[in-house]
């Protein structure tokens, strides 16, 4: 059994060098004018479904160079309200990873339901 799990892309953030992950993702979809009016309202209720339901990180607040992972354990129910993102990534053919560790580097916020670690020149510190 794994302990964390990251949904991230094949291209780097321009800030953390680190492949984007999948809310950094749909973004792109939304300023790239791809999505429908439909889509993209979609996509933000899913935004703020997580906004509203998980804390954001104070490092990531502090836009602090750092990626998250959701736990294993105790976010089932919030991949299954992630999972219409998901089939707009396959949707608008988006390359992503579904990864899952138990290695995640030096951890800088963790909560309940996610972690957040360092990372340096696109490598977890």
């Amino acid at each position: 059994m794994y302990k964390y799990m990251r949904i991230q892309g094949r291209e780097d953030s321009y800030v953390t060098k680190y492949p984007k992950g999948v809310f950094s993702l749909c973004w792109n979809l939304i300023k790239a004018k791809v999505m429908t009016a439909e889509e993209e309202k979609l996509f933000i209720s899913i935004d703020e479904w997580f906004k509203e339901n998980l804390p954001e990180p104070e490092p990531c607040k502090n836009h602090e160079k750092v990626i998250t992972f959701f736990k294993c354990e105790s976010t089932g129910h919030m991949l299954k309200e992630l999972a219409p993102a998901i089939e707009l990534l396959d949707r608008y053919n988006v390359p992503y990873d579904v990864v899952y560790t138990n290695y995640i580097g030096t951890v800088v916020y963790e909560d309940e339901w996610q972690a957040a670690v360092s990372v340096k020149n696109g490598k977890m510190v």
